[in-house]
């Protein structure tokens, strides 16, 4: 069975409210129809489950089957355990197990797996290359915990005689989604500014401890209220102003903000030696050699504690009862604990009790040491709900399997545990009925915690060794499995250990805590073992901290934060993008690199960190040019962006840039990729583009693969976001049985409506050439089944009138765009579709415009002869030997509209008077007819043309322009015989912020080539070589970034 690549999704049964789900619907439809079984995944049984968010006939319709028969999985995955009957013979099982620290109450579990032959992961093992868990609930749990106590927080206050707008408010699981239960904190939020708050419950201050996933989701909530943030420092000065203002001023009788205060260890504790100042790293090492000072600094002014760090015995408690109960006899203004970590007597000493979602408080009244389960009377209400994540079940779900369904392919088709990725045989605790070699100290640890010889054995007794002492190990004992080699050392030498207390981490980021008795009949031996141990500690690469005592070694292994992670080490590395090229696109890109770890409370950060993408680690950005201004105009305001100047054909050069990033952003021309992907190659960096994948750069996709490279090119607007859409759409379609029976496909870059004030309707945001070039370029498409092609001559001619569904006073013209077949095999429908066509738009007369501009030669390429002359010619010159008129049979002295339209209908350039006077009026619009001379950089009619347009339809400072993409599928479904037409539209204009213009055509290249970069620097993007963005590893994640950016993209079905 094992390996089969059958996946079975298990019925969630540890708990009522339990309704997340490991993989949702689309998970397992791109799972399944990922196409040359990609995927590793060959059929999908889900358990029925009337209570999961996902109902089962949604998995039903992606293909999945509904059964309570799991027995032909070869891969079981849920969220929490299930029951021990459950558990299969010979299966492979994922799910949180909460096992490999050996924790008592969980054995039964590992025995049974062990008894059935069975092979285990743990999702909490599953950590990437920056050693943090990949598979993890944190934020959602700081969501809704933080929901759920401003919903109690109204009801609190009203029991006080306080109406506050947190009265409207619902629980968590009350909201259909967590837009809407934002949605209704934001409302709240409205309310605060206009209305006030009571000035009898103000300043009304959330205490925030820890820096961790929890905390940021729980601060996430709490900043879309009107807020100000508080140094710890300065909250004694915060209470004397608010009190001068409630004694001095009518006004203030209502505030219009909250506040919040983010505490760390330094903020909680400080040395007992006065000569001393806080260090993490001693207090993580020796926490007895501090007091604590929360409840003295930091309590008296909180209104809410949220909890949210983790905490371990041997250091001082954040609040004990005792403390509590002097604080409440001082009137301190404490209204409840929102405790999200739900540590049972941990660092809140009262908060003795785990509650419910749907019983989610209980009051605790300090002078009277009593419990009520009631919102009424003296006290503190206090929150500890063990399972919040499940309250915003449908994100949680999208979240974790977005994530797991990466590993699901390996997990689900391999039977050779050697050959599993090293993220995942990590992860795999036990294969085939046997413990890893990882996970082998369990028994041991089993042994040692059961063992109850220790102080009462008897002198006598063979157990009982001669010599002891006490060894103290924190740290990350069981993520870094250091706990196999103490244990080795130990018994290798002859010892023995009998484990005295072991305080496991709840989390990766949580470090555990363990007390060994070792001993030892000779001592010399035990003095070898603590020796033995010592060089353990001393190891550089775990940053050790080992300090000998009497009969005592403590023993600090691993990086340590300030939530129990890194605190050797404060410096953050920070990743690097290059960017090569400095134009419009640049900058956009590189703000949002650079930015994105401040947006915290934005949608853009919520979907990052949904996609388990890192947005907390600093982007540096160097923008490179081959002329430094530009480069230093570009970061101009933009932080962690430098600017250098780089010549790319320069060799050296390149090579010293790129080898300095871990991804580079191409913005050059074409012709210049194949150097710059070659460079990358050889250096083992990744790059993006924006550009078309030509051959040339399609011959580098096996050195690319052989080098662990990615070259992710057509990362733009057109090529990128089209193919994004389209990918989408198509895989959409082909999930749900449909055929693709036609594809259109529509984009253009235009002036905002406002600014298409010219006779063309158009302007560039950079030099015309290319997009003239493009004209001329031939197209094929084919349509009901007939190939289409066109000459590159006629393609202005071939231009049709468009109208949108959705937009229809947009007066729109399409011509067609290059060849669109070779859609028809990227997107896979080229045996589908009778209809494959890919059009440019432009506004309506656009393209008789243009036509009749080639043919009267403007748009020519060879030399003339009057633009050979040392004796340049004027632009009326010019234009007046292209239309054939002799300048003395003019009427007046200037060549006018009428005259240039009379000659235009009379050499035949065109059929329609109408399309004449339009082409007069832009001849003069872009001054071709003026008395001026012509430079002499300009060579050819088309020089000369070009020069004239980049003059005179260039946006001007306050202009916008937009981007308009369409793409339309129709679908057909063969069993109902049902055809559908699906939609999608990206409207998007350009926009002016700080006094600087962005385009819409930059941001919309822009952004998606820097997503590009943030998904190869998450390591998001598993496959090597040559890629188009057609693939939904990139795409879906892609997608989900763009529109939390804000870029707005549309669909509907018709």
């Amino acid at each position: 069975m094992l390996g089969n690549g059958v996946v079975g999704i298990l019925s969630e049964t540890c708990n009522k409210w339990e309704r997340r789900a490991p993989l949702t619907p689309a998970h397992c439809a791109r799972l399944l129809h990922s196409g040359n079984g990609k995927s590793g995944v060959a059929q999908i049984i889900v358990q029925p489950s009337t209570k999961r968010i996902y109902h089962d006939a949604l998995y039903e319709e992606v293909g999945c089957e509904v059964s309570d028969d799991l027995s032909e999985c070869g891969l079981v995955v849920g969220v929490k355990q299930p029951k021990l009957e459950m558990i299969l013979p010979e299966r492979a099982y994922a799910f949180f197990s909460h096992t490999h620290k050996a924790q008592k109450e969980n054995m039964s579990l590992l025995d049974k797996i062990l008894s059935e032959s069975a092979t285990l992961y743990d999702y909490e093992l599953i950590v990437g290359d920056h050693g943090k868990r990949l598979l993890a609930f944190g934020q959602y749990a700081g969501r809704a915990g933080m929901v759920d106590f401003l919903h109690g927080l109204g009801q609190r206050y009203l029991s006080f005689g306080y109406s506050t707008p947190f009265l409207s408010l619902g629980s968590s699981y009350m909201y259909t989604s967590l837009a809407a239960a934002k949605a209704a904190v934001i409302s709240v939020g409205e309310e605060i500014s206009t209305l006030g708050l009571p000035s009898g419950i103000c300043p009304l201050v959330f205490v925030f401890t820890g820096a961790g996933n929890v905390s940021q989701g729980a601060q996430e909530i709490f900043k879309l209220l009107p807020h100000t943030f508080v140094d710890p420092s300065r909250l004694p000065e915060l209470f004397e102003t608010a009190g001068c203002q409630n004694q001095n001023s009518r006004a203030s009788k209502r505030l219009f903000q909250i506040y919040g205060c983010v505490v760390k260890s330094k903020h909680m504790v400080e040395p007992k030696d006065p000569n001393k100042t806080f260090n993490k790293a001693d207090y993580y090492s020796h926490p007895e050699h501090y007091s604590p000072i929360f409840h003295e600094r930091i309590a008296p002014y909180a209104s809410v504690i949220v909890n949210c760090m983790y905490w371990e015995q041997r250091f001082p408690r954040l609040l004990t009862t005792k403390q509590l109960q002097d604080l409440m006899k001082k009137k301190c203004p404490l209204v409840g604990v929102s405790d999200i970590t739900c540590d049972i007597g941990g660092s809140i000493e009262f908060v003795n009790q785990a509650t419910t979602i749907d019983s989610p408080f209980f009051r605790f009244d300090p002078l009277m040491d009593s419990y009520h389960n009631d919102m009424e009377g003296s006290g503190v209400i206090c929150s500890a709900v063990d399972i919040l994540p499940t309250e915003f079940a449908k994100e949680a779900s999208q979240h974790f399997g977005n994530i797991l369904s990466q590993f699901i392919g390996h997990l689900a088709s391999t039977k050779d545990f050697e050959v599993l990725p090293p993220h995942l045989k990590q992860a795999c605790i036990v294969h085939r009925g046997a413990l890893t070699s990882l996970y082998e100290y369990i028994p041991r640890m089993r042994e040692s915690a059961s063992d109850e010889l220790s102080q009462n054995l008897p002198d006598s007794h063979p157990n009982k060794k001669t010599h002891t002492r006490l060894v103290s190990l924190t740290g990350h004992l069981f993520d870094d499995f250091l706990i196999n080699e103490a244990l080795d050392r130990i018994e290798a030498a002859g010892g023995s250990f009998r484990l005295v207390k072991c305080h496991v981490g709840q989390s990766n980021d949580a470090t555990s805590y363990s007390e060994l008795e070792v001993g030892a009949d000779d001592i010399s031996v035990l003095d070898q073992i603590i020796d033995s141990l010592t060089s353990l500690a001393s190891k550089s690469e775990k940053n050790g901290i080992v300090e000998n005592q009497p009969n005592r070694i403590s023993l600090t292994v691993g990086k340590i934060h300030e939530n129990g992670l890194e605190c050797v080490d404060e410096s953050r590395r920070k990743a690097s993008v290059l960017i090569l090229g400095a134009g419009r696109v640049c900058q956009p890109a590189a703000e949002f690199l650079v930015s994105i770890k401040n947006l915290s409370s934005c949608p853009l950060f919520e979907k990052c960190m949904d996609l388990n993408i890192d947005v907390e680690d600093d982007i540096q950005v160097i923008v490179a040019s081959l002329y430094l201004k530009d480069a230093e105009e570009v970061i101009q305001g933009i932080p962690d962006a430098t600017a250098v100047q780089l010549d790319v054909s320069d060799k050296e050069s390149l090579h010293k840039y790129v080898s300095q990033v871990e991804v580079v952003i191409s913005l050059l021309p074409p012709s210049c990729h194949v150097a710059i992907a070659t460079a990358c190659i050889e250096l083992k960096k990744h790059l993006v583009t924006a550009s078309y994948i030509d051959d040339s750069l399609s011959k580098l996709d096996q050195s690319a693969k052989d080098a662990g490279v990615t070259v992710l090119g057509e990362m733009g607007l057109d090529p990128g976001i089209d193919h994004m859409l389209a990918m989408k759409m198509i895989n959409e379609a082909h999930i749900k049985g449909g055929k693709v029976c036609s594809f259109t496909s529509y984009c253009g870059g235009l002036p905002s409506p406002a600014a298409a004030n010219n006779p063309l309707a158009y302007k560039f945001s950079w030099n015309p050439a290319g997009a003239l070039r493009a004209g001329r370029n031939p197209a094929t498409y084919r349509s009901h089944g007939e190939v289409i092609q066109v000459n590159g001559d006629d393609l202005y001619d071939s231009a049709v009138n468009f109208r949108l569904p959705d937009f229809p006073a947009f007066a729109l013209e399409v011509l067609p765009n290059r060849n669109s077949l070779i859609y028809g095999d990227i997107y896979k429908v080229g045996d589908e579709a009778s209809t494959i066509f890919r059009g440019t738009l432009r506004y309506e007369g656009f393209g008789e415009i243009m036509g009749t501009l080639a043919r009267i030669g403007f748009f020519n390429t060879e030399a003339q002869e009057t633009l050979k002359c040392s004796e340049r010619p004027t632009f009326e010159t010019f234009t007046l030997k292209l239309l054939g008129i002799e300048k003395e049979t003019l009427l007046g002295s200037n060549i006018g509209e009428i005259s240039i339209a009379e000659k235009i209908i009379l050499h035949g350039h065109c059929k329609k008077q109408e399309t004449a006077v339009k082409t007069a009026r832009t001849i003069i619009f872009l001054g071709l007819h003026e008395d001026t001379l012509i430079p002499s950089t300009c060579k050819t009619a088309f020089d000369v043309t070009c020069l004239r347009m980049e003059e005179r339809l260039s946006y001007s400072t306050t202009e916008q322009d937009m981007v308009l993409l369409y793409h339309e599928i129709e679908v057909e479904f063969p069993k109902s015989q049902k055809i559908e037409k699906h939609q999608a539209t990206l409207l998007e204009f350009g926009k002016t912020e700080k006094g600087r213009t962005t385009s819409a055509m930059a941001l919309t290249v822009g952004i998606p080539a820097a997503i590009g970069a943030l998904l190869l620097l998450s390591n998001k993007i598993k496959s090597r070589g040559i890629l188009r963005p057609i693939e939904s590893e990139v795409y879906v994640p892609a997608l989900d970034i763009i529109q939390a950016y804000g870029i707005n993209l549309s669909e509907n079905t018709a």
